[in-house]
């Protein structure tokens, strides 16, 4: 599995995700940061002045790449050209991680601004295999599946998500990337145990975490339902989940992920050091 090369700084660990925002902190005189990810769909072209700003960044910064467009889990062949758009954007930054979602998002030619859930049987199973062998074969590197945020479940799985994912990285070869406010969120809104759904996690399998925030909403029928949104702060159940697998897997590449109504830097900051405070708890307890 690809790690981070250590920086020497407190937070070598952490990373958010690059927004222009944040531009001015980032590229200041300290490196607080260990890495940045950015979404590969929105860095896909040959030039011009947000790719200038990309490459600054990839000088002063490990990067990893987050796909959210490929749709690994649909039906319909993957896009060739969106690969060979994925492979420049991989040679042009070299970035240390790769990851893509466990989702489809496209069907018969449409396309939708979502990452929608899979019914867990062989024929998805293998069809999942086969894409992520293609989606290797054309970056030429390992890549890292994420474990979706799920608002339903499908009557036709045969499997569960956690067999599901173990069984696609053992015959793929790919890593996985862990979002626990996923599990969270998709554990509130099916009814399940989250801390059971991560005790039969492939742990050893994951080389990136994701923590994020989300908001609550209600269903229908005014049950809670719980919306990954991205745009709040990491609430304190996902923390103790987080912490709990630092236990079992030590310190691993962790992403503060918050994509809309973005806060002030002290604000998206205060993340990224709760975050490190776990990993060094997480590493006093195993000295």
């Amino acid at each position: 599995m690809h790690k981070f090369p250590a920086t020497g700084i407190e937070n070598q660990w952490l990373g958010i995700g690059f927004k222009a925002d944040y531009l001015g902190d980032l590229m200041g005189p300290s490196a607080p940061l260990g890495w940045l990810e950015v979404h590969a769909e929105n860095y896909m072209m040959d030039g011009g002045p947000q790719m200038a700003m990309l490459d600054d960044i990839a000088a002063r910064y490990p990067l990893s790449c987050h796909g959210v467009g490929l749709s690994i889990g649909g039906e319909s062949a993957l896009d060739t050209a969106h690969l060979k758009r994925l492979k420049a954007l991989q040679d042009r930054l070299n970035p240390v991680l790769f990851s893509e979602h466990l989702a489809w998002s496209s069907h018969g030619g449409e396309f939708y601004n979502d990452l929608l859930p899979l019914p867990y049987t062989q024929q998805t199973l293998d069809r999942v295999v086969e894409h992520v062998d293609q989606m290797q074969q054309a970056v030429g590197r390992q890549i890292l599946l994420e474990n979706p945020s799920s608002y339903l479940c499908f009557e036709s799985s045969s499997m569960s998500e956690t067999d599901f994912l173990t069984r696609v990285s053992e015959r793929s070869g790919c890593g996985l990337l862990l979002d626990v406010n996923n599990v969270f969120v998709s554990a509130s809104n099916i009814g399940f145990s989250a801390a059971e759904y991560l005790a039969n996690f492939p742990l050893h399998k994951v080389g990136e975490i994701h923590l994020a925030g989300h908001q609550q909403d209600s269903d229908e029928q005014g049950g809670v339902l719980l919306i990954d949104s991205h745009n709040a702060t990491v609430v304190e159940d996902v923390w103790q989940l987080y912490a709990d697998v630092l236990q079992r897997i030590g310190a691993t590449p962790t992403l503060i992920e918050w994509d809309s109504d973005l806060p002030s830097w002290q604000v998206l900051f205060r993340e990224v050091q709760l975050a490190s405070a776990c990993i060094d708890r997480a590493q006093h307890k195993a000295a």
